[in-house]
């Protein structure tokens, strides 16, 4: 260290060297003051200090940093560069186990292209390190190798790396896929997917693994030689069962890019027999349909550029028909697949069979090996439905014979359901009838409802279905229906009486058997098959069987047996509830109505009031009240009638209001009951329109007609009394009753009209409708001013006629009226 480097500054720094030479601090004082000093001054400053401390870290990181910083930016010939290598390899001598001068020396080689001097230093940091530290070498050094055109110098790093590092063999695999070492990356692959321990750092699955070896092995036959491709795959298939459409894709793709197309074709039509799900057979289906595609037309092709002759068209058609008919398979096929998926599945065998619809052959072998393979008790569908439809396969084509043996063979089934076998039993029968043998039809379903020798319960899964058929409903149904048309009475009747004594009968079953005793007009019998089922069932099942039962009842006796009729009634509304009482109830009064006594019906209805339900209770209490209003003398049936029909217009009901005025107008004369009709005319002015007033004023003229027919029939009866009272004296005293007779007949006339005038009401005004000759247009207008909210009507009709004059008619009173004072 010459003096003429030094400046007056320096000394202070120097002199503390001088006094600490080993301290580090003082040395990076004096270094960080000279930074800004030429190049050749730093570097001599940095040499002092490392001659003094070689074994600090700090120095010689700085001064390794400062030196590569001086030679950057310059070419790499250089002779810079090598001085900095060199400073580095002193550094090494010291620092050998420190990574971070490692990796700065290694990177710093590898930017100047020193390929072997680069792969040797990471050698010797490798081996330099502590195997703990490795991992901060390794990604720098499989860098440097990837970015060479050097594979063989890659693979072999790489191969050492994994020893370190296995799980990180899919890096590997990817870098030798990308440099065409195919056949190592499947062995590698291959290796890992063995391994049950392997972990994806990529997050692949096992699968997805598989799927890559499938592929990279199946699309590259001729670069992978170090592996057996067709037991990997099929392997696989073992393996990933679910997935197995993509693997055997992956095998026959291997078969077709080795040039093997038959075998690709064999792994073709065994992965369609094989597969199990829709998904896996549309994907290997429509591979395969894709490679037969692909060699029509590349047999095309090349027959096109090189001409054709009888061998190549031969081939050709081989081919096309191959296609055809693997296209024309694939219903079949696909339902091979759902078969093999659940072999239990009656549906899917059905539709089998009409895939094979014009091959009887065929037919046949689906129908037997359906039977036989289904079994009843995992069935999906009804298993018994391929007995039957293999049964009528044979009776269309006239095999009667087969048929019956299908259907004996179907009986003996052990079904899961008793319906199954019921069923059976029933489409037997019906084979018969069809073909008319109605006494076999009759010995097969008694047969069917034959007891067994060990009884069963319906219900009771434990036995088998044979021996709990004899309780099925459906076959006794059956049976029941062929002995009303084929049977005898008391054929018929037993095999009622045994459906009800099983208890197996339903309310429509014994109506059924006692509308059969009716109609053969045995009626007792028919109520006590009425009573039968009454004991069988309870409410609301029994609703419809005591409705049938009471209406037939009332039918058959009417009043005759009153008190029968009513015991009926009042068993049937023991325990009714309140949804079916009103059904009930309202037969129970219409009975006591026609045939009892009116109290009784009030009773009757009154009672229901209470018990019906709350929306039913209106109908009850409005026919309570029409009942009511019939049994009431007539003045008070007026007043009850008034309140009535104003109740119901308050409640909107406007037409029942009318036809309650209509009905009431029937007992009211209008000269009495004026104050009736002046009601009415209120109500329809209030509510009606021109043809309601119409109707009412009509209604009102007919009423009254009938009762001036009834006054002229009293004052005839008068008359003619009178004549007889004073017959006696006429006959004592001749000559004189003429005038005297006259006159008490003209004072009683005149006494009769006055009162009928009197009991005219006084109009305070104009009054509508009474004058025959009032003009429908003065009505109209008398009309609206009486209702202005009155919907105006436009009638041009002419004026209401006047009424036709009422004929009376002559009726001669009869002599035992007279008695002994009949004139001669």
């Amino acid at each position: 260290w010459s003096s003429s480097f030094l400046e007056d500054d320096d000394l202070p720094y120097e002199e503390e060297i001088i006094r600490n030479p080993y301290s580090v601090k003082c040395w990076m004082r004096y270094i960080e003051f000279k930074q800004n000093a030429p190049k050749s001054i730093l570097n001599m400053i940095y040499e002092r200090a490392l001659k003094e401390l070689p074994g600090s870290y700090k120095l010689w990181y700085s001064y390794l940093r400062e030196r590569r910083k001086q030679v950057k930016g310059k070419c790499i010939t250089e002779p810079g560069y090598e001085e900095v290598n060199n400073c580095h390899e002193r550094a090494l001598v010291f620092m050998h186990k420190m990574p971070r001068i490692w990796l700065d020396y290694c990177q710093f080689l590898v930017s100047q292209c020193k390929i072997t001097r680069s792969r040797r230093t990471f050698d010797r940091a490798l081996r330099a390190l502590p195997v703990t530290q490795h991992p901060r070498i390794w990604p720098l050094y499989l860098r440097f190798v990837r970015n060479l055109p050097l594979p063989e110098t890659a693979i072999r790093v790489y191969r050492r790396y994994l020893k370190l590092s296995p799980e990180n063999a899919e890096e590997y695999i990817d870098y030798l896929r990308s440099v065409g070492r195919l056949d190592e990356a499947a062995v590698r692959l291959a290796a890992i997917v063995n391994d049950e321990s392997f972990v994806s750092k990529e997050g692949k699955s096992n699968y997805q693994l598989w799927h890559e070896l499938c592929d990279l092995i199946s699309q590259n036959p001729d670069k992978v030689t170090s592996l057996n491709v067709g037991a990997i795959i099929r392997g696989g298939l073992t393996r990933f069962t679910d997935q197995l459409g993509k693997l055997w894709c992956s095998l026959a793709d291997y078969y077709i890019r080795s040039g093997h197309f038959e075998k690709a074709r064999d792994v073709y039509e065994e992965a369609i027999l094989t597969v199990v799900t829709v998904r896996d057979f549309t994907q290997v289906f429509d591979s395969y349909a894709q490679f037969e595609e692909s060699m029509i037309a590349a047999k095309m092709e090349t027959t096109a550029e090189m001409g054709q002759d009888e061998d190549d068209d031969i081939d050709l058609e081989l081919r096309l028909a191959r296609f055809e008919q693997l296209i024309a398979r694939r219903p079949l096929l696909l339902n091979s697949v759902l078969l093999r998926q659940n072999p239990h599945n009656v549906h899917e065998w059905h539709k089998r069979v009409k895939l094979y619809e014009g091959n009887p052959r065929q037919i046949i072998n689906t129908y037997t090996e359906a039977v036989q393979t289904v079994d009843p008790m995992k069935a999906t569908g009804k298993p018994h439905s391929l007995w039957v439809s293999f049964a009528k396969f044979y009776e269309e084509n006239e095999q009667l014979d087969d048929a019956r043996t299908i259907f004996e063979k179907a009986t003996k089934v052990n079904y899961k359901q008793v319906d199954d076998l019921a069923a059976v039993w029933c489409e037997y029968g019906e084979m018969e009838l069809r073909h008319e043998n109605y006494e076999q039809a009759l010995r097969i379903l008694r047969k069917a409802t034959a007891i067994p020798s060990k009884k069963a319960e319906y219900f009771d899964a434990s036995e088998p279905v044979q021996n709990r058929v004899y309780k099925s409903l459906k076959v006794w149904s059956m049976l029941a229906d062929l002995e009303e048309s084929l049977g005898t009475f008391q054929s018929t009747k037993a095999v009622y009486d045994r459906i009800i004594d099983l208890r197996i009968a339903t309310p429509q079953i014994v109506i059924n058997y006692a509308m059969f005793l009716e109609e053969h007009n045995y009626f007792e019998e028919s109520f006590k098959a009425y009573e039968r089922g009454i004991a069988l069932f309870r409410w609301p099942n029994v609703y419809d069987i005591w409705n049938t039962y009471l209406t037939k009842f009332i039918d058959r006796y009417g009043g005759k047996k009153l008190e029968r009729a009513r015991d009926l009634f009042e068993q049937a509304l023991d325990g009714c509830p309140a949804k079916f009482a009103k059904t009930i109830y309202l037969l129970y009064a219409k009975l006591e109505e026609e045939y009892g006594l009116a109290r009784h019906a009030m009773a009757v209805y009154e009672r229901a009031t209470q018990a019906v339900e709350t929306e039913e209770r209106h109908h009850i209490e409005y026919t309570y009240i029409i009942l009511f209003i019939q049994v009431l003398p007539d003045e008070h049936a007026r007043d009850m009638c008034l309140r009535f029909s104003d109740m119901e217009s308050k409640l909107g009901e406007i037409d029942r209001a009318r036809a309650i005025y209509s009905y009431c107008s029937q007992i009211c004369d209008p000269r009495v009951t004026a104050n009736f009709w002046q009601t009415w005319k209120e109500f329809e002015i209030r509510h009606g329109n021109e043809d309601t007033i119409r109707e009412m004023l009509r209604i009102k003229r007919s009423v009254q007609a009938t009762y001036n027919t009834q006054v002229n029939f009293m004052s005839s009866q008068m008359l003619k009394a009178t004549t007889s009272a004073t017959g006696t004296v006429s006959d004592l005293a001749p000559g004189q009753m003429g005038i005297d007779d006259m006159k008490m007949l003209e004072q009683k006339a005149q006494q009769l009209a006055a009162e009928a005038e009197q009991d005219k009401p006084k109009p305070k005004e104009k009054i509508l409708f009474v004058r025959s000759d009032t003009s429908r247009s003065e009505l109209a207008e008398l009309s609206k001013q009486a209702n202005p909210d009155e919907i105006d009507i436009d009638d041009d009709d002419d004026e209401d006629q006047e009424p036709d004059e009422v004929q009376l008619e002559q009726k001669s009173v009869p002599t035992a009226v007279f008695g002994g004072l009949k004139d001669e």
